[in-house]
């Protein structure tokens, strides 16, 4: 998968609760900054998404994914089912997965 395709593949991933094929697309490396914390690790990660995030029930509606030289970057919102929660832009470095995930959110 290029860069594009493996953003998509992560937001598909998180919204259908799906974490095999979530793990297929992070290197074992895996770091996610976000405005909150960082996860390091994709074991971390997983862990956090499965059993610690505060909602469950959001799904990414993603405006835009660019292909960069060393990744990519989105843009989008986080839905719940009766709310916008925020905007966000995240950049994605990729390898052969996901190596690197920067969250940027209002």
């Amino acid at each position: 998968m290029d860069s594009v395709e493996l953003a998509h593949a992560y937001y598909d991933a998180i919204d259908a609760g799906d974490y095999a094929a979530l793990r297929d697309v992070l290197a074992p490396g895996f770091t996610h900054v976000r405005p909150d914390r960082t996860l390091a690790g994709r074991e971390e990660f997983l862990s956090f998404m499965r059993d610690d995030r505060p909602r469950t029930d959001t799904k990414h509606v993603v405006d835009s994914v660019t292909a960069g030289v060393d990744g990519a970057v989105a843009h989008g919102h986080l839905f719940a089912p009766d709310e916008l929660m925020f905007a966000f832009v995240d950049v994605f470095e990729t390898g052969e997965k996901i190596e690197r995930l920067r969250t940027y959110a209002d």
